[in-house]
């Protein structure tokens, strides 16, 4: 469940944070998420919009193959 899980830890509950944003929070409540949405749905930038959103992808299935390869290592736990 572990290796799993770790291709969600990049999400950090983007409703939440949504309905709480504003001009004035940018700052400290702005995540990948929202800066996303932002560039791709309000400020009409979709290739740089894309390109985040793309890199974020990116991480979470780096994030899921080494904990499976730490997994295999360690545990001797493998899927396939």
């Amino acid at each position: 469940m572990l290796v799993l899980a770790l291709g969600g830890v990049m999400d950090a509950g983007f409703d939440q944070i949504y309905n709480l944003y504003s001009h004035i929070v940018y700052e400290t409540g702005d995540i990948i998420d929202t800066y996303v949405y932002r560039l791709g749905f309000q400020q009409a930038q979709y290739s740089v919009g894309a390109a985040v959103g793309m890199f974020k992808s990116a991480i979470s299935c780096v994030l899921v193959g080494l904990s499976y390869i730490l997994a295999d290592k360690c545990a001797g736990y493998r899927i396939f």
